[in-house]
């Protein structure tokens, strides 16, 4: 099994009322995640508003995250898997950010293709690769490219994600796979096996990732609900059903894309189901509204028995 297979969540990203990264709130909140049976956590995706920051604000969030490490093993006795959101369209601001995350000990990075230029062909989509893992990437260090065309307008096709698994057998790692695309996710399982780490974007796909030799999944739903999907997780590698379970990971996720985006609305619920204050996100994103709130809160505990 690859050293990143396994449940992790796209965290959200605390904020003050200035839309300022709230850096003495990252460590209860990535506390609270990864004491929720998530094998580790991924920072500045989608889900954290990872595009919305400057390079300077996305290393001061990598640099605070670290502290959840030293609190789940002084809680927990064991550790949790940190990977860092470093794709921009800018391939020296990547290659920044990528090195600085391994520089500080992350396990791997999530990596988003040049998403300005949604033209950009193979070739160069594979330079843009080469480049960054050559300059970035440690021999034993981890990437993993972030497949999510419906929203960056440029994704990798199969060509190549063979290509780069080619040259790179051990630093390209695989993708974290946002497609919604069940084909895509089988077609992923016949081309490559395990070879590739596959791991699931969408929490409905979950269970047909994993049959079809995923890894995992890293999803903006398991800020509240990482420890069905753990379940789930733990009952395919012991050859068990899980698919009454499935159904309701379904049925929450289905509830949660009826409004998008995730970033307001999870910190809206998290805030109702968990304590956390109600952080902010960065325009042009904005808050959810409270008679929004307060529908999904109801449809969210229905469907979670």
């Amino acid at each position: 099994m690859h050293p990143l297979a396994g449940v992790f969540t796209a965290a959200v990203t605390p904020l003050k009322a200035d839309f300022s990264p709230d850096l003495d709130a990252v460590p209860s909140l990535l506390g609270f995640l990864a004491g929720r049976s998530c094998h580790g956590i991924l920072l500045l995706g989608t889900t954290g508003e990872g595009p919305s920051f400057s390079p300077e604000e996305r290393l001061g969030i990598f640099r605070a995250a670290l502290q959840v490490r030293e609190m789940y093993r002084t809680v927990q006795g064991g550790t949790c898997k940190l990977l860092a959101g470093t794709g921009t369209p800018s391939l020296t601001e990547t290659i920044s950010l990528t090195h600085s995350a391994f520089d500080l000990g992350y396990d791997g990075v999530v990596v988003l293709p040049p998403y300005y230029f949604r033209k950009a062909t193979d070739e160069g989509m594979f330079h843009y690769f080469r480049e960054l893992i050559n300059k970035a990437v440690p021999a034993d260090g981890f990437l993993l490219g972030y497949h999510i065309p419906g929203l960056a307008g440029i994704g990798f096709s199969p060509d190549l994600l063979a290509r780069l698994k080619d040259a790179f057998p051990h630093q390209f790692a695989g993708i974290k796979d946002s497609s919604h695309d069940a084909d895509f996710a089988r077609w992923l399982g016949k081309r490559f096996g395990s070879d590739l780490l596959v791991l699931t974007g969408t929490d409905s796909y979950l269970q047909l990732a994993l049959e079809n030799q995923a890894g995992g999944c890293i999803t903006a739903p398991a800020n509240l609900i990482s420890p069905d999907l753990r379940l789930v997780w733990d009952a395919f590698q012991r050859g068990e059903e899980a698919s009454a379970l499935q159904t309701r990971i379904t049925k929450i996720r289905h509830i949660l894309e009826k409004y998008p985006p995730f970033p307001p609305i999870l910190k809206a619920l998290l805030a109702r189901q968990h304590g956390f204050p109600i952080w902010p996100v960065r325009p042009p994103l904005e808050a959810s509204l409270p008679e929004t709130v307060e529908k999904v809160t109801e449809e969210f505990m229905a469907a979670s028995g």
